[in-house]
């Protein structure tokens, strides 16, 4: 199933907080994206709603088996990208913005055909 980008980044986002703080709440997202207190409200309501995310009482967010799949996924996809574009010669800021917009929009298929041209070089 094919989900919004935009869903793909808060999964991304609570994944990688989840690492780095051990929870995530949504004040944690709405700093980590730069995003308003509401925007992250709406989208924590939309992804709670179709399954990626559960929040428990005390408001700590935990991606469900579904949303913890994307984040993975989204993060390979970053990371990979990010490292490759670096390698490449840009610069780490350049890489990461690029990275963050082709991990979109490439294809599966694309990106595992990428990964495995690349180690075999």
């Amino acid at each position: 199933m094919k989900i919004q980008e935009s869903a793909e980044n808060y999964l991304e986002a609570i994944f990688i907080l989840k690492q780095r703080k051990g929870y995530v709440r949504s004040i944690d997202i709405a700093t980590e994206l730069g995003y308003s207190k509401p925007s992250v409200s709406r989208a924590v309501k939309l992804l709670r709603e179709n399954d990626y995310i559960t929040v428990a009482d005390d408001g700590a967010i935990h991606l469900t088996e579904a949303g913890q799949t994307i984040a993975e996924q989204m993060y390979e996809r970053h990371t990979f990208l990010s490292e490759f574009l670096m390698k490449l010669g840009l610069d780490e800021k350049t890489a990461f913005e690029d990275a963050c917009r082709i991990e979109h929009a490439i294809s599966k298929e694309t990106f595992e055909r990428l990964k495995a041209f690349l180690e075999t070089k």
